[in-house]
């Protein structure tokens, strides 16, 4: 009785071991960074929370702290909407090897509380002058050409940017860079910048807050921030001369572009017709080797079976947060860049 018994445990001990590819619950992963894909983030978490048992933290800091905390090594994954420059890379200790994949596209737009909130057109050159500190009041006649229907204010606009280290202001500020050269010259592209004129709030929330309670404000969120306080944002001109409002669909079209191996793209300044010129992919970083920092191998395996879930399960929350999923294509890549993660060197998942 005693045999079988300790028969029956070393086979069920051997289904454990053979199931390595199934979920291991109780397990709490580490992420910080883009406040971008927050919204987004935080359904897709809370469900794989509830479907595994597996909680992620993820802190909404900015791109730059996420980039600054992988860094570091104190979180399992960092979220930045400005993929890393190789500079950046090669802070990793030991050159350690850094990935990025992409987990789904959106917008940034621009956001304004102007009286009577009303659905305005702004043309590249005038967001740059807006931004510069050019264009002060907002019946200035350039902004009145483009809105001729429209009754605007003499109010005086107050320029609301970012006060952190932020992927969303490296995207709105690289847009600036490749349709201004004044804006290229004085500020250009980066998470953190000199900005010419304006105050600062901390994050997508932030901006979003100071915009909607100060008259005449404008400012930069990502299209759900924008969405969830029911505040308007401008139809932009793209480079085919149209003007587009942000959606899933324009964000989509920008992004129909040759995708590398390594997922790291621009999408701003879209030539695609029908395509949102301020869009870009979110992505999440971390390290290819998995042992470091004392890490153990079934922490590590669990990070990357998130990770896969992420895109391929995740995906279907995406767009009713107004986000675009990713295509067919790019989750190919993903999942290709996802399974090169390795633990001593060897794959974690075949």
């Amino acid at each position: 009785m005693k045999i079988r018994y300790l028969a029956s445990m070393m086979m069920l001990v051997g289904l454990v071991i053979g199931f390595g590819a199934s979920v291991q619950a109780g397990q709490e992963l580490a992420g910080a960074g883009a406040t971008f894909p927050e919204p987004f983030y935080v359904k897709m978490f809370d469900t794989y929370f509830n479907q595994t048992g597996n909680k992620v933290n993820y802190q909404g800091i900015g791109s730059g702290g996420g980039i600054q905390q992988l860094l570091q090594q104190t979180v399992d994954f960092g979220g930045t909407d400005a993929f890393m420059t190789p500079e950046e890379m090669s802070k990793a200790p030991n050159n350690a090897a850094i990935l990025h994949f992409p987990t789904c596209l959106g917008a940034v737009v621009v956001t304004y509380n102007v009286e009577g909130n009303p659905n305005l057109k702004l043309t590249p050159d005038v967001i740059a002058d807006i931004f510069l500190g050019k264009i002060t009041k907002w019946n200035d006649g350039r902004i009145a050409a483009l809105n001729p229907d429209v009754k605007l204010p003499a109010t005086a606009i107050m320029v609301v940017h970012r006060s952190d280290g932020s992927g969303t202001s490296f995207v709105f500020t690289e847009y600036l860079s490749k349709v201004s050269k004044e804006w290229q010259d004085k500020v250009g592209t980066g998470k953190a910048v000199n900005w010419p004129a304006g105050i600062g709030g901390k994050g997508n929330p932030g901006v979003a807050q100071l915009v909607k309670q100060t008259i005449g404000a404008i400012g930069y969120v990502e299209l759900t921030y924008a969405e969830q306080n029911k505040m308007p944002y401008a139809l932009i001109r793209n480079r085919s001369g149209e003007f587009v409002k942000a959606s899933m669909q324009s964000v989509s079209a920008a992004a129909n572009v040759d995708m590398p191996a390594d997922t790291r793209v621009s999408l701003t300044d879209t030539a695609a017709k029908e395509g949102y010129p301020i869009g870009s992919f979110t992505w999440v970083v971390f390290y290819k080797e998995q042992n470091y920092k004392n890490r153990d191998q079934v922490r590590a395996l669990e990070l990357i079976k998130l990770f896969q879930w992420m895109v391929r399960d995740g995906q279907k929350f995406a767009p009713q947060l107004l986000y675009a999923p990713l295509s067919a294509e790019t989750v190919k890549k993903a999942e290709a860049i996802i399974k090169s993660a390795t633990y001593n060197g060897q794959p974690l998942i075949k």
